[in-house]
């Protein structure tokens, strides 16, 4: 199982959407809030190619991007397999 990281901020309706997806699937995931820590959210925005916006999940070190491209790719049955490594 890869290793999943998702950059996220409170108030962010679809953070808590892609974590009700992961946590649907038994997944893992180190979460790290970016609202109170700009260091945290510059790290974000270069994992990211300097997309801001939240949530930005990565599986292991491929960046799956949104809520909606995570979300897509679970339509598409490609998630599983990426999860999977």
């Amino acid at each position: 199982m890869q290793s999943v990281t998702i950059y996220t901020s409170q108030l962010c309706g679809y953070c808590h959407a892609a974590k009700r997806l992961l946590n649907s699937k038994d997944v893992s995931f180190d979460e790290i809030d970016v609202m109170m820590n700009p260091d945290k959210r510059q790290e974000m925005m270069q994992r990211a190619n300097g997309r801001h916006t939240v949530p930005q999940v990565f599986v292991g070190d491929t960046h799956v991007g949104g809520y909606d491209d995570l979300a897509a790719l679970e339509r598409q049955g490609k998630l599983d397999p990426l999860l999977a490594g």
